[in-house]
């Protein structure tokens, strides 16, 4: 008995040692962890930094505000345009965890063909983590609808060519779906901290009990990528309403179309201006919420009308419908262009020169052949050019009256003519013109005779006066055109090293020459009674025993032959 009561009392013992051993254990066990918890939850805290694999696409036509758009979230000033497919990157910052990254920004051409460019900005490797923008302009309203049906059947087609499992494009849009479900409304003054406040980060742990059903219309085509279709350039709105007259019911036909068209893409809305600065700050940081899930407490604006927010999630076709209340003269269900038309096309003025179409070079060559034949002109003249042309050779060629009494063109003689500097062949001409004018004066001649029967030498009245005023005008008129023509010539520079002193006493001599010359023309006919012989002094500067008439005692005959004694 005494046997078993000690057996008995070292069993118990053991089993007080091996539940103590076991306690002992458990709380270690216990101790280790929670260590393992506050490490897998500093490693958590370490991991939640921003990702750098994020980006976003900018779509839209033409002149919708698409670089200047990205400039302004980017802080640049002076935007620069490019072409094709343009990369940019945004600096965000998230100032709760002090760490910083680089957002992607992929800009495509408006043009069409460039859409062959989508795949460097949108593949199946970051097709998870792309937000896309798609843009369109206060400026041209009337064209949102065939602008924003265009880029979204591109997008859908692009996202239909890639290689995507279906599991995952089945999640991305169970998770667009999420995003609309779990939307709350957070006020300004609302605390980020506060319980109510839903993050995007935080969907997964919300319950499926607690998600809402999908409004009317919401999320009828389901792509699988955030969409924030934003509306530049709203300060041309009062431009809208002085030049085209539009009225509030307008812009608000316009606002409830757009709104339409974000629900039933579920997309977000956004009306903003650079110019103006609206908007701007609050895309940037809604941005950052959708991509990072960095807070916005923003909530939707919809009281100015240039200036519309709505995020994804929050609108719904009740919300849609208080617009309906300011519209009088149109319907929403009316079409969109039947109420916001085009205005009539301007006919552009075209800068461009006409396209001149080349002629065959054959038919070229016959048709001048023509012209040769015929005796026509080859080279086409100016009609203001043959006028002054003709003119001025009515006034410079030397004329002498004819066996009929009319004037006719002299010949010239080529060997007087030479092409000197000085001219020298030019005025001989003048000289014998005058000879020959002179030769019908008082003193009578062969020239001069007329018949009472007429037919021979110049027509004359009985006075005899009227065809010497007329040599006297023609002379005066010929010599000071030459005079004038002589004086500029004395302007020019000549070469010393290449002329003699002659060529350099000629000038003075010619003006000292006509000088007399114009004198004698204008004394009366009984004056000019004494004749002079002026020997040659330069066969270049006059022709060999010209005859003259001259008032006498004028010309110093020792200068002419000082002059040409220097030749």
């Amino acid at each position: 008995m005494a046997l078993d009561s000690g057996t008995q009392t070292m069993t118990g013992s053991n089993a007080l040692t091996s539940s103590f051993t076991t306690k002992k254990k458990d709380a270690a066990a216990d101790k280790e962890n929670l260590w393992s918890a506050i490490l897998n939850e500093v490693q958590t805290q370490g991991s939640t930094k921003l990702p750098s694999n994020k980006s976003v696409l900018v779509l839209g036509d033409n002149a919708t505000g698409k670089t200047t758009l990205i400039a302004k979230l980017q802080g640049v000033e002076d935007p620069k345009k490019g072409s094709g497919l343009e990369y940019a990157y945004i600096d965000v910052k998230d100032e709760y965890r002090d760490d910083m990254t680089r957002l992607g920004v992929w800009v495509l051409d408006g043009d069409p063909g460039h859409t062959n460019l989508l795949h460097y900005a949108l593949n199946e490797t970051n097709y998870a983590h792309t937000l896309v923008i798609l843009t369109v302009s206060m400026t041209q309203p009337w064209g949102w609808m065939e602008q924003l049906n265009h880029w979204i059947k591109v997008l859908a087609q692009h996202i239909e060519s890639l290689q995507l499992d279906a599991k995952e494009k089945e999640a991305a849009r169970q998770r667009l779906t999420t995003t609309w479900q779990s939307y709350c409304e957070v006020g300004d003054d609302l605390d980020p901290g506060s319980p109510v406040k839903r993050t995007m980060h935080n969907n997964n742990s919300i319950d499926e009990d607690d998600l809402l059903p999908l409004t009317e219309d919401a999320l009828i085509t389901n792509l699988g990528l955030d969409i924030v279709v934003v509306v530049t350039k709203t300060d041309y709105m009062t431009t809208l309403e002085k030049e085209y007259e539009y009225r509030d019911e307008h812009f608000d036909f316009i606002q409830q179309w757009i709104r339409n068209f974000c629900l039933r893409h579920g997309t977000s809305l956004f009306y903003t201006s650079v110019k103006e600065d609206k908007n701007c700050d609050l895309l940037y940081k809604y941005l950052t919420h959708r991509i990072y899930g960095l807070p916005f407490r923003t909530p939707a604006l919809v009281v100015e009308k240039d200036a519309v927010l709505i995020p994804a999630g929050w609108d719904s076709l009740k919300k849609i419908s208080i617009l309906y209340e300011n519209m009088h003269a149109v319907k929403a269900e009316n079409h969109y262009t039947d109420i916001i038309k085009a205005p009539p096309t301007r006919k552009a003025v075209s800068n461009r020169e006409a396209e001149v179409q080349t002629e065959d070079e054959q038919a070229f060559l016959a048709r001048q052949q023509e012209i040769l034949k015929q005796g026509g002109q080859v080279r086409g003249e100016s009609p203001l050019r043959s006028q002054s042309a003709n003119s001025s050779a009515s006034k410079s060629t030397p004329r002498t009256p004819g066996p009929t009494g009319q004037s006719s063109p002299k010949k010239i003689d080529p060997k007087l003519t030479p092409a000197t500097p000085g001219g020298e062949g030019v005025l001989a001409n003048f000289f014998n013109s005058l000879l020959h004018k002179k030769s019908g004066g008082p003193a009578g001649g062969p020239a001069g005779a007329s018949s009472p029967g007429g037919g021979m030498g110049t027509p004359r009245s009985s006075n005899g006066t009227d065809g010497l005023i007329n040599a006297e005008k023609l002379v005066r008129s010929d010599a000071a055109a030459e005079l004038d023509r002589l004086s500029r010539s004395v302007k020019k520079d000549i070469d010393m090293s290449q002329k003699s002193e002659r060529i350099r006493l000629l000038p003075s001599l010619r003006l000292y020459l006509f000088h007399h010359f114009i004198h004698y023309a204008s004394q009366p006919v009984s004056q000019r009674n004494r004749r002079c012989q002026l020997r040659t002094c330069s066969s270049r500067l006059l022709p060999t025993s010209c005859q003259l008439r001259y008032s006498a005692n004028t010309v110093d005959k020792d200068f002419c032959r000082t002059a040409a004694r220097d030749k």
